[in-house]
């Protein structure tokens, strides 16, 4: 049966966003006019977005500190915002879960660092979070990418995701998709949404295929793997790089390696759930909206993800 989760009202033109910069500092080439292109999308969409000078704020390599990357997602309430948007990935959510973070039923948008939010205000049974463009990739996505976030947030259906059929079979359960690296630092802690009979969606970006095979043996070894109804894979974004192996010296260069697709097959072939990859979501050109504990089906036969409510 089907769990009721409370979700958000649907956007309507005039509803206000609230900008949320609760990982890495505002920073480096291009940043801000690629915040700005992605404010204009949002106000295309007719929302009004609420802006402050967050770029101006700074602490570290971290867009502030934490209490007041904290206070970006609290105020919200007072701001009578519908949509929490947040700026860019990096490094930092993670840090303001250390203390009591009430997130409420509101639609959290992001991906990459914000997994930690997200899978925070879906572990506190609170509906809305969607793994999705950041502020700053946003107007960057394909007219369809744009186009299918701007469906969910409004309330709108969207066409099924086609990915590579690598298990077959059928699972149905609530979605949840994260960064594999952010979300592997979530084992064991409080911040964990129930993962047992669920679609979980894992992308990554730069991690060296050993790495990954280490993040997944830990999943393994935790059990949380054993719990999921199906898996898919995204985008795996720059994770097939050469890069020194550990214990490897100059003259192994040429030892054999894994590469990404090995890692991800053979970490997960024995699990007798329905797998995907190469579905649209991730770092790459192309990171299509998924709206966290909705109901979905994933098919290994015929390929596709597809959101049932």
């Amino acid at each position: 049966m089907k769990p009721a989760l409370p979700l958000p009202s649907a956007l309507q033109p005039g509803d206000r966003v609230a900008l949320v910069a609760a990982s890495s500092a505002l920073v480096g080439p291009g940043v801000l006019e690629r915040l700005e292109a992605g404010i204009a999308v949002l106000e295309a969409w007719g929302l009004e977005v609420e802006r402050r000078p967050l770029q101006q704020r700074g602490w570290g390599y971290l867009a502030g500190r934490d209490e007041e990357r904290r206070q970006d997602l609290l105020r919200a309430d007072q701001v009578g915002a519908g949509l929490l948007a947040c700026l860019r990935g990096g490094w930092g959510a993670a840090r303001l879960l250390e203390t009591p973070l009430p997130l409420q039923t509101r639609w959290l948008l992001g991906f990459s660092d914000v997994t930690a939010l997200l899978w925070s205000q879906l572990g506190q049974g609170k509906g809305g979070g969607i793994h999705g463009p950041l502020l700053s990739t946003l107007a960057a996505e394909p007219a369809w990418s744009q186009e299918r976030l701007r469906a969910l947030l409004f309330g709108a259906p969207v066409p099924a995701l086609e990915g590579v059929a690598w298990q077959g079979g059928r699972a149905e359960g609530p979605l949840i998709a994260a960064n594999l690296t952010v979300a592997t630092h979530l084992l064991g802690t409080p911040h964990l949404p129930e993962l047992r009979g669920a679609i979980l969606v894992l992308e990554d970006v730069g991690e060296a295929p050993y790495r990954i095979d280490r993040m997944l043996t830990q999943w393994r070894l935790s059990g949380a793997l054993r719990q999921l109804a199906g898996i898919g894979f995204g985008q795996f974004t720059a994770c097939d790089e050469p890069e020194e192996q550990p214990g490897a010296t100059r003259e192994a260069d040429a030892a054999p390696r894994f590469n990404v697709e090995q890692v991800l097959r053979e970490r997960t072939a024995d699990l007798g759930v329905p797998i995907l990859a190469d579905l649209p979501v991730g770092h790459g050109v192309g990171n299509a909206a998924l709206p966290l504990g909705r109901w979905a089906r994933l098919d290994g036969t015929t390929g596709l993800l597809t959101l049932l409510e």
